[in-house]
């Protein structure tokens, strides 16, 4: 989960993220160095004159104002497409969770087993436990196997949702009528915390998302008691 004072993107937590982080470092390394070289051209060509009527009227400067643009966008592009395949690649899942959005509260079926479904609601703040974070904490968390491909089915059963988990790397809306698919895999056991991130309505803060990461052994005793 976010940390108090935090100003950069949350720690990856799965193979995903860990994408998403290097292609933004990537990205970020490619604008600064671009800002870099247009503010030190702006001030030698301001300071000497260097650029005069003639120069820039050059078919040669031309080209090469027109062609580094493109260079530039294809040294983006390339890391870009390689991380859309990743997060849109659908190979055979080990398990298929449906959510369903509602004002306000998650419900969760899990489809490949029988009569496997329940509600997520956010526990109230004097109902806590010592050391649980405020607003995110829940009383049935989402729990999926560690190192296992988790197909998730999004949809919603009012009003647009988003389905978020900041720290996998993972987000989609919650569209009444429609689903929309996402895969992730957790590499360890741990706990993520994330929220809807639409505008959904009055309580809108007030429906996180608790996923659980466990071992398999715990994760079929875990459905077992459902």
């Amino acid at each position: 989960m976010a940390e108090p004072s935090q100003l950069t993107l949350s720690n990856a937590m799965s193979p995903t993220m860990e994408e998403l982080l290097y292609f933004h470092d990537y990205a970020m390394t490619t604008l600064l160095m671009i800002g870099l070289a247009v503010s030190t051209t702006l001030i030698i060509t301001t300071a000497t004159k260097l650029f005069t009527t003639s120069l820039t009227d050059a078919n040669q400067l031309e080209f090469v104002w027109t062609l580094l643009p493109v260079l530039v966008l294809m040294f983006i592009a390339m890391p870009s497409m390689r991380t859309l395949y990743l997060l849109e690649d659908q190979e055979s899942p080990h398990l298929t969770i449906k959510t369903l959005g509602h004002q306000w509260y998650w419900s969760y079926e899990y489809s490949d087993y029988s009569d496997k479904t329940f509600d997520s609601y956010m526990i109230q703040e004097l109902d806590l436990e010592p050391g649980s974070p405020r607003l995110l904490e829940v009383d049935n968390r989402m729990i999926v196997p560690t190192k296992s491909l988790i197909r998730l089915l999004v949809s919603a059963e009012d009003v647009l949702h988003s389905w978020t988990l900041p720290s996998i790397g993972i987000k989609a809306d919650a569209v009444p009528g429609r689903l929309n698919q996402l895969t992730f895999t957790t590499p360890r056991p741990g706990v993520f915390y994330g929220q809807c991130s639409e505008i959904c309505g009055i309580n809108h803060s007030f429906m996180p998302i608790t996923t659980e990461s466990a071992p398999v052994k715990y994760f079929e005793n875990w459905t077992r008691s459902l």
